[in-house]
């Protein structure tokens, strides 16, 4: 489904990414773990065309991201709360998304309602603006805007930040279900390798800005995940 070659990024004389081939299967649920500066959200902005890449390309479906916005009617995602349209309710920006997808407001409305556990009688009814809500509240309206788009590619950065230990696993198990029941492709970068390990089907540990390693999901990978950040968490500690 995603195909990058020879994609480079820099920010002045760092390397933020360097890749020279990397494929992502349709239906890959795919977790992208790694420390901060590793360059997880340089390549999901990367993917998005949000970033120019200095060199090489992305192609979603054989469609060049840089040159065509085709891919854009079956891809999904939230990145960060720049995302959000803070001057209107949950309700306003559900629909505006919807609207962009080409959804109606009754298609929305049906599509919100597995959601209400997760929302928590927090978001939907409460007539106050975005920028009203909690950091954990605006990380759930922007997990569900791209949700209910039911796209063919969702993209989620970090999508476990600012959310409560059962919101963590509410989310989780949604992903889970989406990827195992609609066949969706899911990229997402977390600091959780707990939920990461947990739902992804391959893992893939950036470096800065390298692949290190690529693995499917097994007991084995996970092992040499934890044993790479212990290190890695030591070496910090002798450093300091």
């Amino acid at each position: 489904m995603l195909q990058i070659n020879n994609l480079q990024k820099r920010f002045g004389e760092k390397v933020a990414l360097d890749i020279p081939e990397f494929t992502i299967e349709k239906g890959t649920l795919l977790g992208l773990v790694g420390n901060n500066g590793a360059g997880k959200t340089t390549l999901f902005r990367l993917i998005l065309d949000l970033l120019k890449a200095d060199s090489g390309n992305i192609t979603s479906n054989g469609i060049d991201v840089s040159v065509s916005e085709e891919w854009k009617r079956y891809t999904a995602a939230f990145i960060d709360n720049r995302f959000l349209i803070e001057f209107l309710t949950p309700e306003e920006y559900f629909n505006f998304i919807g609207e962009t997808y080409g959804l109606d407001k009754a298609t929305v409305t049906e599509r919100l309602k597995p959601f209400a556990r997760f929302a928590n009688n927090e978001i939907f009814g409460e007539k106050k603006y975005i920028r009203n809500f909690s950091a954990g509240n605006k990380q759930k309206i922007g997990i569900m805007s791209a949700m209910l788009v039911q796209s063919e590619l969702l993209i989620l950065d970090e999508p476990f930040n600012f959310l409560d230990p059962s919101s963590q696993i509410e989310i989780r198990d949604m992903l889970q279900k989406t990827n195992a029941e609609r066949g969706t492709t899911i990229l997402i970068s977390s600091h959780n390798l707990n939920y990461t390990t947990d739902i992804s089907t391959r893992l893939v540990l950036l470096e800065k800005g390298f692949i290190k390693k690529d693995m499917p999901n097994t007991a084995e990978a996970i092992a040499e995940l934890n044993t790479y950040f212990v290190e890695q968490a030591n070496s910090e500690i002798i450093n300091d």
